[in-house]
């Protein structure tokens, strides 16, 4: 089966981003708490992967650059049958919903550091005009919890596995955004009450980690057929360096531009599929590692803001949403009760 154009085109060089906004000023959203809600500890959640994990679901954009704004939250809330699952985003006065019992950080590359109470604005844009799976994961955690919730984003845009997040079991060269990643994690929790004045010194515990990953790997032989090795190595080692041995996983599956139906999806992206879910079975991982099927929750490209970006897939707000929430509920069920 040959790769589609636009698969191919992506494969080959840096993903694209959907406009100029990447530098864009932290949102309204993002001003800090100046208390905390929830109790101590802090239940810290990191969320990792690549540029669906950074964010590009669409919120309220329109026109003809957002196909008139098909598939975008706004669109969605005033959908009669879809619009109730969304309808926790608003509060009375059709505001967006800001929680002080969850907060977000992210540090985006080449971007000002995003920082603050749970809503919109903590994408790879740093507007409040786009959202990743964030933003009901930590809905649904937080309402699954009596704690303060603190989720630390640790995504970048095109970014492998193999090389890039590479854990050193895997030998060879460790991949610079590996450590990247845990080198923010620990700058997090070193500056919980400079980046949250209402941290309450409480203490906090590493309690989850959330992959959703897989375009860069896909597009190249060699770290498909690695991939399951390295998902391997790569929950062992942030378990030894994070010094917690059953540290609570879930994993994202590789979701992409295919709909459930898909006749043209290729080898390599069920080879990824697959690998994710053989990781999760493994017997050394029973009760700690979930994987979570998202092949489902794409929606049409005619039906979305971005119908030519398929490895966003489509910018959907539906697709993002499912995502979070799915990866939610599953981090939940494996919480130490």
């Amino acid at each position: 089966m040959k790769t589609p154009l636009l698969l191919a085109t992506l494969c080959a060089g840096a993903l694209p981003w959907l406009g100029d906004s990447v530098l864009a000023a932290p949102s309204a959203a993002a001003k800090p708490s100046l208390k905390q809600v929830g109790q101590s500890p802090v239940k810290v959640f990191i969320l990792a992967g690549q540029s669906n994990m950074e964010g590009a679901a669409v919120v309220d954009l329109t026109g003809k650059d957002y196909n008139d704004g098909h598939g975008t939250l706004a669109t969605l809330l005033s959908d009669p049958v879809k619009g109730p699952m969304f309808k926790h985003l608003q509060d009375a006065d059709g505001k967006w919903t800001v929680r002080h019992d969850v907060w977000d950080r992210y540090q985006r590359e080449g971007g000002p550091l995003l920082a603050g109470p749970h809503g919109l604005g903590f994408s790879v844009y740093g507007d409040p005009h786009h959202f990743g799976p964030e933003l009901q994961f930590g809905h649904v955690v937080g309402d699954g919890l009596s704690n303060q919730v603190l989720l630390i984003k640790t995504a970048w845009g095109g970014k492998s596995l193999d090389v890039d997040f590479r854990p050193p079991s895997s030998g060879g060269t460790v991949g610079p955004y590996y450590t990247k990643m845990l080198a923010q994690v620990r700058e997090a929790l070193a500056n919980l009450k400079t980046d949250f004045p209402g941290y309450d010194g409480g203490g906090y515990e590493v309690a989850g980690f959330a992959w959703w990953h897989g375009w860069n790997d896909f597009c190249d032989a060699k770290a498909t057929a690695a991939y399951e090795k390295n998902l391997v190595n790569l929950i062992q080692d942030l378990r030894q360096e994070l010094k917690s041995p059953k540290l609570p996983v879930v994993i994202g599956e590789f979701t992409g531009p295919w709909l459930k139906d898909a006749k043209d999806l290729p080898a390599a992206a069920v080879a990824i599929r697959k690998a994710q879910e053989i990781v999760a079975a493994k017997p050394e991982f029973k009760g700690t590692v979930g994987f979570v099927p998202t092949r489902d929750f794409v929606r049409k490209p005619e039906d979305s803001p971005h119908p030519g970006h398929g490895h966003h897939e489509f910018g959907n707000a539906e697709t993002y949403f499912l995502v979070g929430d799915a990866m939610g509920k599953a981090m939940l069920k494996l919480l130490p009760k």
